[in-house]
Parts: C-alpha cells; structure tokens; sequence
C-alpha cells in the first residue's frame, strides 16, 4: 500500500470527529456507572445502528461485549475498542489499492450521484498516478456541466495529462470511444473516464450510463478494468441505495469514499462494505490532493471509534 503522508492518521481522525463525537457521546450516556446487562446491550445497539453503522455490525459489537464483559460493569474505552476491533474486522479484507497495472491501456470509469466527489477524485488519481510515473489520459464524460468539463480540464493541467471533451451536450459514450483510440494512438497507459452525476433513481441517466459501458465494451472488450463508485461520507445511510442502483447498472468493482471530515455519518461506509464486499480503494477527509489518501481500516475503525492512533 502506499505510504500515507505523515499526520493523515491525525487529520483523519479530525475530520471524522462528529462521527466519533456522537458514538462516543451516546455509549458513554450508557454506560457511566452501569453494568453490561440485555438493557444496555440493546441500547448501544440502537445507538450503533444510529450512528449509520448498520445492524449486522451493530450487532457483533455487542456480542462481543457481551461475550467478554457481561454483568460487569464496562467503561466507554472498552466499548469503543470493541467498536474498533469489529469495524477493522469487517473492513480489512476490503482495504484494496486501485491497481492499474496490467494489459494497458487501463479504463477507469468514475460513477456517483451529483455533488459525490467524482470528478475531483479522478483529479487526485490522475495527480498521483502521473507523480507514479504512468502516463493517464482523462476524459471529460460529464457533457451536461460545463462547470464539469472545466473541472477534468484543470486537473488535466494539475497532472500534466492531456484531456479528451467535448461541447455541452454531446454523446458520452462517443467520447469514451474515442478516449480509448486517443488512448491506444498516443500510447496513454490509463484512461480516468469521468461521467455524468446521476440519482439513482433517474431510469433514463442510468441507461445512458450502461451505454457508455457498453460501447467501452465494444472498442476493448475487458474493459472497463475498474467501474469506481464515489460515495459522498455525508449521505449516511442513502449510501447503501446508491451502491445497489451503481451496481446494476454498471458492474462496481470498488469504493471511494469522500468528504468524510466534518459528517457524523462516517459509520455508512461500514454498512455498504457489509452489504456489498466492495473492495475500498480510497478515503477522502478534503479538498486538497493529499486528503485522498489509500484506504487504511485500521486507521479508520480507530478514528470513528475515537481512540489514539
């Protein structure tokens, strides 16, 4: 994995602080001089599931608090490092670095609801794979905003990477087409195609998000290697909707996920990782090319439960 930038741990662990804050608010409220009986077990449930973390895992936490410390009494450092240790659990079998090495060129495809980070995620990607010494091409998928191609465009420059776009309204998947040939030509070892920001619950985008899949299909047949979902750390629970309609449409292969500084719902990554076995490629906790760093579950499950690195 990629060495992390020195005091990310530091700054992860401030930018998931409402999370943790409220975790930790919530189990120390119930525990404070009580015992670990059904009572409290059940209520730190409920808080768990509150705080965006998802039954499944909710669930395991109070079992193995209930397992080891049942009818004593438990001090809030305990159950956060319970909260820790399952969260790490659940999610270190899913830490996975975005490998775009292989038959080249590599075709990336970034997806996500409007406002997700998309776009400025396939900007630090581009950033660091060219620092990597690779050679991306970026194309400009997103032809309804132009606010949209201007932002491929700037980081096209922020990289030293030539971008592929047209005019406001043209056919996504004829540009995806013909950032593969551009691709292929100029000798571009990756390809970071951004797309067009959809709900997912708009039947028509989505449909025009399987055909720009299905014509990249066409001109490279195992392409796209990597279908990468952006999720916004603010949306909680919605998360989970979100990856189920990406999936169907366009075969995710693995998660980003972003602006977690500053949201209590930190906890959603979780339960899209349980629901769904999505391989986490990054994090984002800003909006410089630094604060998207590679995934780490331990850093992770340790700042959401509040503990020190």
């Amino acid at each position: 994995m990629s060495e992390k930038k020195p005091g990310f741990f530091s700054r992860l662990a401030q930018g998931l602080k409402r999370s943790s804050t409220q975790l930790g608010d919530s189990v120390t409220a119930i525990f404070t001089k009580r015992k670990l009986d059904a009572a409290a077990l059940e209520e730190l449930e409920d808080a768990l599931i509150a705080a965006d973390l998802g039954a499944p895992a909710a669930a395991r936490v109070t079992e193995r608090l209930a397992r080891d410390r049942f009818d004593r009494e438990v001090t809030d450092e305990e159950v956060r490092a319970a909260l820790a240790d399952v969260v790490s659990e659940t999610l270190m079998p899913l830490q996975c670095d975005l490998d775009v090495t292989g038959m080249s060129p590599q075709v990336v495809v970034f997806v996500g609801v409007n406002g997700s980070g998309k776009t400025t995620t396939l900007g630090k990607i581009a950033v660091k794979l060219k620092r990597e010494g690779r050679n991306p091409l970026l194309a400009a998928g997103d032809t309804f905003r132009a606010a949209a191609i201007e932002q491929v465009s700037v980081w096209g420059e922020r990289a030293g990477a030539p971008v592929i776009k047209r005019e406001i309204g043209a056919d996504a998947a004829g540009l995806a087409f013909d950032a593969l040939e551009t691709a292929e030509r100029d000798g571009h070892d990756v390809v970071l195609i951004d797309t067009a920001g959809r709900l997912q619950n708009k039947a028509e985008l989505m449909d025009e998000l399987r055909k720009v899949i299905r014509v990249i299909k066409k001109k490279m047949p195992e392409a796209p290697h990597h279908v990468v979902l952006v999720l916004d750390g603010t949306v909680g629970s919605n998360a989970v909707s979100q990856a189920e309609a990406f999936l169907e449409a366009a075969n995710v292969t693995g998660v980003v996920m972003t602006k977690l500084d500053g949201t209590a719902k930190g906890g959603a990554l979780v339960q899209v990782a349980e629901k769904f076995r999505l391989p986490i490629h990054y994090i984002g906790i800003g909006e410089g090319e630094e604060d998207l760093q590679p995934f780490s579950a331990r850093d992770f499950s340790r700042a959401l439960a509040g503990l020190e690195d």
